[in-house]
């Protein structure tokens, strides 16, 4: 026998854009007013005052504008088409289509920078220090200006093609247990960063107390108890064994023969690559390039100015060109990950699998895919031998906030 676990009868929501979608929005329209001003000044000025330098760099604007301007657009369609029963599961995806899209385009103009710049090395042409270093100082500006503009009034993830470990690091459980024992205060922690969640026992203020005479003991809604011994690590105190999922217990801290009583609820693990947006990221990224091969170009020409060293403005240019090539890789990595439906949260499909089976349960197959920035939608196959159903199993992963879109499927075992 197998049901489904949906309601037909109960609409909901396929809106999964991210919380600051219309201020990220907001912002990317400024950043591309700002940057449209600043290409129309450089070709306008270039033309009058018989500037090539300045018009090349308008020219050059144009490119960086145009890659805004497809951000700007795909935060505005979404916004708009968000209640659009022709996309199944909302727009939440724009965003990521619109990231690798311009990261083909950020990596094209690498390749551009690059071969322009291998040509100047073995065939030097003269430079105009007088114009050029004015240009490449005002291109600077402009894109200190968009940078302090796009991020500005919110967090943004500003990675650029780092190690995936890194796009994994997780927020502590949950916050600080302080409890005042007889010597001084001490912090009872569950902590989970890159590691197998365990207890740590942390000195406040006055004596630290010894491993041997330090314990925690877990009491679950269900009765069922565990002690936790510690080991010191140095500086801290941490649980020799594991914490199973899920983290929502009592906890009776033992220390010196004194017991202390706290408690801790499951809290959600939410990977940071699921809750990124990555329109706003490829946006920042095309900044901080422009930014990035500014400053390379200006210490290429100062150098080159100062020491007659020609040949380093190409060298410049080619080192600006590889750093953008590996943050435009690292865009098409993240972006075409989700685009496929890659599971985006490998700590989250454990913690969905812990909750079902810690009764009996078995996960058959599971489904994890991304919705849009923080939201994440999630197909489970259950086995089980109960007779709860689907509501049951929504209910024990209510507590999984970024879970916007569930769907359960259960199988009755004869």
């Amino acid at each position: 026998m197998n049901e489904i676990g949906a309601n037909p009868a109960a609409p909901h929501s396929h809106v999964f854009l991210g919380e600051e979608h219309r201020g990220s929005e907001r912002k990317m329209w400024a950043v591309i007013w700002l940057c449209g001003a600043m290409m129309l000044a450089e070709i306008v000025g270039g033309l009058l005052f018989g500037s090539i330098a300045l018009v090349a760099d308008g020219l050059h604007m144009s490119t960086h504008a145009g890659a805004l301007l497809l951000a700007a657009l795909a935060y505005t369609y979404a916004r708009r088409y968000a209640d659009d029963p022709r996309f199944t599961f909302g727009t939440g995806k724009l965003g990521d289509l619109a990231g690798f899209s311009s990261a083909i385009i950020l990596a094209m103009i690498a390749l551009l920078i690059g071969y322009e710049s291998i040509n100047r090395l073995f065939a030097p042409v003269p430079i105009h220090f007088a114009e050029a270093i004015p240009v490449a100082c005002l291109g600077l500006a402009v894109n200190i200006a968009s940078a302090w503009l796009l991020s500005g009034g919110g967090h943004h993830d500003h990675s650029h093609g780092h190690s995936h470990a890194a796009d994994h690091a997780h927020e502590p459980h949950d916050e600080s247990r302080p409890i005042a024992t007889h010597d001084g205060e001490v912090a009872l922690d569950i902590f989970e960063d890159r590691t197998p969640p365990r207890f740590r026992l942390t000195v406040l203020s006055g004596r630290a107390p010894t491993a041997a005479k330090a314990s925690v003991e877990t009491v679950r809604p269900d009765g069922a108890r565990q002690r936790f011994a510690f080991v010191d690590k140095g500086g801290f105190l941490e649980s020799a064994d594991e914490i199973p999922e899920p983290h929502a217990f009592a906890a009776i801290v033992k220390i010196d023969d004194q017991t202390y009583p706290t408690s801790f609820e499951e809290h959600q693990h939410t990977d940071n690559a699921a809750a990124r947006d990555n329109n706003m990221r490829a946006a920042v990224i095309h900044v901080i390039a422009d930014a990035a091969v500014s400053v390379l170009v200006i210490v290429g020409l100062l150098m080159a100015y100062a020491f007659g060293w020609l040949w380093m403005d190409p060298l410049a240019g080619i080192v600006g060109a590889c750093v953008i090539v590996s943050w435009a890789f690292g865009l098409v990595r993240d972006t075409g990950a989700i685009l496929l439906d890659m599971n985006p949260d490998g700590r989250m499909a454990d913690n969905l699998r812990a909750a079902i089976e810690n009764e009996g349960d078995q996960l058959a197959d599971l489904h994890l895919w991304r919705l849009g920035p923080g939201h994440l939608g999630a197909i489970l196959s259950i086995i089980t031998a109960s007779q709860r159903g689907a509501s049951y199993y929504r209910a024990k992963l209510a507590r999984f906030r970024s879970l916007s879109h569930l769907t359960i499927e259960l199988s009755r075992k004869p």
